[in-house]
């Protein structure tokens, strides 16, 4: 993926906008000009769960304790979900964050989800990173666009995805990546050579990140976003 250069800088919990200045000896591109950090603690002031009561924050960690539960109004997506609040909403959107799965390795479908250009409880994407990658839902790339999850990414043959993300308790580290002009999407784990995932997707250029699970529960910590800030409406 072509990525942008930019220039970032950290203030946790809050966003902060700087110029962006290139190296002399690389051209400057429409758009390179600015970017926009988005850090999210693990504070009720950060995130906004679907429902409240199935979250904790634990020190530095955002924490889903249980499922969440199957709304049943006819599109089929994710159950449960925090989105950060705080700052703008973002379009060439690179999330980073570790995850953990909470639920027992026992369960073989069990996942945590990254969601990025989130525009409402119908109309986002999301990551699924589980242990299992053998059915249509699991371990893969996806689109909700009030309709029922859509899998967009490279690796589903029909039959079987990517190898599994995660197979264990441990803390992992992951990384999406989405180019909002081309539609180029990178899903990366544990700092590997290669993406995990890859899609191509245009459906939706910028909004909100987060962080949750479909039908399972675990946890994240140092989750924070990079991108463009989005156009707001005058």
């Amino acid at each position: 993926m072509n990525r942008r250069r930019t220039t970032t800088a950290l203030i946790t919990g809050a966003v902060l906008v700087l110029p962006a200045p290139l190296p002399a000896a690389t051209a400057a591109e429409p758009g390179d000009a600015r970017t926009t950090r988005v850090v999210a603690p693990a504070t009720p002031q950060h995130w906004d769960p679907l429902t409240d009561d199935l979250w904790a924050y634990e020190g530095e960690e955002l924490v889903l304790t249980r499922p969440g539960t199957n709304p049943n109004d006819g599109v089929r997506r994710p159950f449960e979900y925090a989105i950060v609040t705080k700052g703008p909403e973002l379009t060439d959107t690179s999330v980073r964050a570790e995850v953990r799965l909470d639920e027992s390795v026992a369960v073989s479908n069990r996942d945590v989800i990254v969601i990025w250009n989130y525009q409402g409880p119908r109309r986002f994407y999301y990551a699924h990173f589980s242990q299992d990658n053998t059915i249509y839902p699991h371990n893969g790339i996806f689109v909700v666009d009030n309709a029922d999850r859509r899998r967009v990414d490279d690796q589903w043959t029909g039959s079987v995805g990517a190898p599994p993300a995660v197979t264990d308790a441990e803390w992992h580290d992951v990384r999406v990546d989405h180019d909002a002009a081309t539609g180029e999407i990178e899903v990366w784990v544990d700092g590997a050579d290669e993406p995990l995932m890859t899609a191509t997707d245009t459906t939706f250029t910028g909004g909100r990140v987060g962080f949750g699970s479909f039908d399972n529960f675990g946890r994240t910590r140092h989750f924070r976003a990079t991108g463009t800030a989005a156009p707001t409406a005058p």
